[in-house]
Formats: structure tokens, sequence, C-alpha cells
């Protein structure tokens, strides 16, 4: 068979097999780079759309800024977003729009991005209908605000813009809430993960994300979505006999990127956000299955409304920026 006709594998296997290097550390290296070839391509995640929705104060343009350091998300284009409430008179209207111009301008200049990657949106009306709107018309891959960090009922009562999106977006979402002390480079995410397919997303969406990321390293939990179970109830108590975690980790590790393996004590929400301030993490990667049937998509998830899903509580309580991965469960 000539090389013209064989297929990579094929071709790979032939090189694997013939090689022969007189220097065994060379040599090691090599059969590593042929025998990663072998291996079927990882699921690539592309992030090209970003919405920021903008509100003027808060962490989410430092975030941003962060976010244009890693290498999956330097191409993508950044629609920022700032929404102006109705008035009930053309001054308060002209006022508003006015301010809300500022705004805008003030975040395209702190963002710094190339002109031809990003677009400056001013709409008017009420900001938990319009973030949800505009993701849907850009078709955003990722929605990136402000969160006051307010749980349940309390985010409902309080007109909560984060928690309305949160529970009415099928689209990832990166959380940030107001009162981080600081915004870091992303280097240590935290998956939280269990045998759900949002939480399968959200490591393939970690690993992306940290492939191309120098030092970077990942904290693998095994996480239940129920705040009420106990730890053991679906996990393993030693996490190198966990195969949920050993999954992720060959994973991870076919990439070169590092990676930790923590068993669960405690309350799955309470013992997370424990580890990420613990460990110094700079994204906690999450994902958060939408339960309800289609019919009652623009209802409130109950579960969500009262604080019992794990996401919830996250959302609420981690000390760093929260990434959502969504999925119809």
């Amino acid at each position: 068979m000539s090389i013209m006709n064989m297929s990579r594998k094929a071709y790979c296997a032939r090189l694997l097999k013939n090689f022969v290097c007189p220097q065994t550390a060379t040599r090691s290296r090599h059969l590593a780079l042929f025998k990663r070839l072998l291996e079927p391509p990882y699921e690539a995640i592309m992030i090209e759309k970003i919405l920021l929705a903008d509100s003027g104060t808060g962490n989410t343009e430092a975030m941003m800024k962060v976010l244009m350091e890693i290498p999956l998300i330097q191409r993508a284009t950044v629609t920022v977003l700032h929404v102006v409430p109705p008035q009930v008179s053309a001054e308060g209207m002209t006022a508003k729009w006015e301010a809300g111009g500022r705004t805008l301008a003030t975040a395209i200049s702190t963002l710094n991005l190339d002109p031809s990657h990003v677009t400056a949106m001013l709409r008017e009306g009420d900001p938990k209908d319009v973030v949800v709107k505009v993701a849907d018309e850009i078709n955003a891959d990722l929605i990136v605000m402000g969160s006051r960090g307010l749980q349940g009922l309390k985010a409902i009562l309080d007109n909560s813009v984060s928690q309305y999106v949160f529970q009415l977006s099928s689209r990832p979402m990166l959380l940030v809430k107001d009162d981080l002390y600081s915004i870091r480079p992303v280097k240590r995410a935290l998956v939280a993960l269990d045998k759900s397919d949002s939480a399968k997303e959200g490591l393939k969406l970690a690993i992306n994300l940290l492939r191309d990321v120098s030092g970077s390293e990942l904290v693998l939990v095994h996480s239940v979505s129920n705040l009420k179970a106990r730890p053991f109830d679906e996990t393993e108590p030693d996490p190198n006999q966990d195969p949920v975690l050993v999954a992720a980790a060959k994973e991870a590790k076919q990439y070169g990127i590092g990676y930790k393996l923590v068993a669960p004590e405690g309350k799955a929400g309470r013992r997370i956000c424990q580890l990420a301030e613990d460990m110094n993490v700079d994204l906690l990667i999450l994902g958060s299955p939408d339960r309800r049937p289609s019919i009652a998509k623009g209802m409130p998830d109950l579960d969500r409304l009262l604080g019992e899903s794990l996401s919830d509580y996250v959302r609420v309580y981690a000390p760093c920026p929260v990434l959502l991965t969504r999925m119809a469960a």
C-alpha cells in the first residue's frame, strides 16, 4: 500500500513500528507523540461569539480582559451590551441613553479589544429580557455577566438579572460576582463532575480552555447535584478509584494538563466552594442541566428558586468566577 493511500492511523502505526532512535529520551518523546497521533482527536469546543452584559459596575470587564488571554477565546467576537430601562419622559430617556453611551464607550476603551472583533450595543427595556433576547439574536456561545450573589427567593424578589438569565437561558454562562476581591488569569480551574452530559460538556470546555495555557491545572471533583444527598451516595471515597474522576484524569493527561483528584467530603456545594478557596482556584466550571420540560421553559426551576440545586449554591457562594455549562437534561 502506498503512503498516499494509507489512513492517518495506518501511517502512524507504520512509523511507530519502524521508528529507531539511539537516544532513549528522544525516542520516548517521539513515541509519545506518535501514540498521541493514534488517539482520536479530542472534540473541540469553539467559543466564537461572546455576549458581555455590562452594567457599568462590578467585575465583568476585568473578567473579559482575563478571558482574552486564553488562546481559545482570542479569536472570538465580543458584543458589549448595555441596557437602559424604559423612561416615562423624553428628557429622562435622553439622559439614560447618553449615560448608557458613556458606559459603553468606557467599556470598549477599558477592554482595548480589536475593533474588528467588538460590537457595542445599547438597548432599551427590562435588562433580564433583553440579555436573553440578544443572546439568542447573536447566537452567543457564552454569556458573561455580573452577579450580586443573591440566593433563591431573595434573588427573585430583588429582581436579580443574573438569576433570571441563569434560569431561562440555555446558553453557557460565566457569572462574576460583584464582590470578588480580584480576578486572576485562568490557570487553575476546578471542574465539578458527575455522570450528566452537562458535566461532560464542562470537562470538554475546561480542557479546551486550558490545553494551550502554560502551567495550567485542573482540580477534578466528583459531585452530586442534590445538596441533600450524602457525598458517597453516588461517589467513591477514594478519588483514585472513582471511575468518573479516573476517566476525566485520562482526558486531561492526554493533553498535557496537570490535574488533582479530590474526594468529596460533606455537602457537595459547601465542599466545592471550600476547595476553590483553599486551592486558589481561578475558575469554577460546573454542569447545570435544565430539568424542566419544554412547556415549562418560561417558568422558574423550583430547585434553583429554593436554592436546593448544586449550581445555585455554587453560583452564590463560590469565591471565584463560575462558568455554567448548559445542556438540556
